[in-house]
């Protein structure tokens, strides 16, 4: 049981690969130079069937069994006609010789037409399919023009052809490509006989334009030596009088000029001798002034050095005077850098001194819980020992060269000599430290004035009192 299961889904598995390997090669495509005809069950057209279905670059799936497929080669025929005796629209026979490209159309409607008309056929059967409807077309387009026509008029003439052709090869599914008529002749050379006209004609007109362009050179030539000849008697006519004239004003000239000769020269004359005098003149007058320029000049030059001597002196002494000043100014502008300098050293000095001391004299009230009397303790009990020192000193330099002192021996009041009660008296004069603290507005503490602890107690008691 198990060997049939597997046989059959072996079955499956290979018919349904057999069946996708199938759909694969029914699907085609469609090279470039070809055209793909589907025919078959292709489709309902507008009159309720189509024949086939034509594809160009693409590509269609070709169902089995209700549709099928074959290739239009799309590549071009080239076709000779070689049409002889056709009759014109005079009655003469005439040889056409042409060429004809034609091919299959990639039109929508016109590739239908091939289709239906060309598919199965061989190249060659749809050469000779296509060589006889040209050879029907072209001798339908002799007929219709005259030679004239035909072979001066090649444009229309091939226009016609092309017209006539395309419409009913387009007919059967091709397409005019080109048309090219080699030569057209005739049988009774008529088409020659025109062709020896038009060159008889224009052998004519040449020789005609040849004559005429030599007549039109002799006579340009004749009428050219005429009025050379004419112009150079002009010419020379023109030059004798010319010449003449010339000839009329260098006498004219001639004679002006030995005129303004004479008058030149007697006007030189008395012009020499008028200058003469005045040269004369202005050369004593010259030398006068020279005379007189030349004593200003001595004086000028005694003046001018006992002037140039004082002004060197004097301008000696201002530059003297100057440099001493300006000397003076720079000692003067030196020392009071140097004062100004020393002075801003010294105040520099004294604010970082003061500026440590505030910071000092801040942290010893921080350290006294912010209290100033506690800092001002602080800051006395750290100078005490110095005070007392300065204190104890006052009288440390006092000279007394001689000292006598007169003392019985007998004690005082209090058991003292004379002698101690005069040194106790000297010392008593220092003040005492209390005091001065009074004089600076501050207050000693009263451990330090040597107070009981007794009348401290007792001065609070009469507050106990109270209470």
């Amino acid at each position: 049981m198990g060997q049939f299961v597997i046989i059959g889904i072996s079955a499956g598995i290979l018919f349904l690969f057999i069946l996708i390997y199938s759909m694969f090669r029914r699907y085609k495509r469609c090279p470039s130079d070809r055209i793909l005809v589907v025919y078959g069950k292709v489709g309902v057209g507008t009159d309720g069937s189509r024949s086939a279905k034509c594809i160009h670059g693409g590509a269609a799936f070709i169902w089995p069994i209700i549709q099928d497929y074959e290739f239009l080669d799309l590549t071009p025929l080239s076709i000779d006609i070689d049409l002889k005796g056709a009759l014109s629209k005079q009655n003469i026979r005439v040889d056409v010789p042409s060429r004809f490209t034609v091919g299959i159309s990639t039109e929508p409607g016109i590739m239908n037409n091939a289709a239906e008309r060309l598919l199965g056929l061989q190249q060659q059967q749809i050469y000779d399919l296509a060589k006889d409807i040209i050879f029907g077309q072209l001798r339908l387009v002799v007929a219709t023009m005259d030679i004239e026509e035909i072979n001066n008029n090649r444009d229309k003439f091939l226009s016609n052809v092309t017209a006539n052709v395309e419409a009913e090869l387009q007919k059967i599914g091709l397409k005019l490509i080109n048309v090219n008529v080699t030569d057209i002749k005739d049988e009774s050379g008529y088409i020659e006989a025109l062709g020896k006209e038009a060159a008889a004609k224009a052998i004519n007109d040449a020789k005609k334009s040849v004559a005429e362009k030599n007549r039109d050179g002799s006579i340009g030539e004749a009428n050219a030596y005429q009025d050379q000849r004419v112009q150079v008697a002009n010419a020379d006519a023109k030059a004798v009088e010319g010449e003449n004239l010339a000839k009329i004003q260098i006498a004219n000239s001639e004679a002006l000029r030995r005129e303004k000769e004479a008058e030149a020269l007697k006007l030189a004359t008395a012009a020499e001798k008028v200058q003469a005098a005045k040269a004369l003149e202005e050369a004593y007058a010259a030398e006068q002034q020279a005379e007189n320029a030349r004593a200003e000049k001595e004086k000028a030059s005694q003046q001018a050095d006992i002037i140039v001597s004082i002004e060197i002196e004097k301008r000696k002494i201002e530059i003297q005077a100057e440099a001493e000043a300006e000397n003076i100014r720079r000692i003067a502008k030196g020392k009071a850098d140097g004062v100004l300098f020393e002075k801003e050293a010294e105040a520099k000095g004294i604010f970082e001194v003061l500026t440590k001391q505030a910071e000092g004299l801040n942290q010893i009230v921080k350290a006294a819980g912010n209290d100033v009397n506690g800092a001002a303790l602080l800051i006395i009990a750290d100078k005490l020992q110095d005070l007392v020192k300065l204190q104890s000193e006052a009288i440390k330099n006092i000279k007394i060269d001689k000292v006598t002192v007169w003392d019985g021996g007998n004690g005082g009041k209090d058991g003292k000599t004379s002698t101690a009660n005069f040194l106790s008296g000297i010392y008593q004069s220092v003040p005492p430290l209390d005091e001065v603290f009074k004089m600076t507005g501050m207050e000693l503490p009263k451990y330090l004035k040597g107070e009981k602890k007794d009348e401290q107690q007792a001065d609070t008691e009469p507050d106990n009192k109270t209470e």
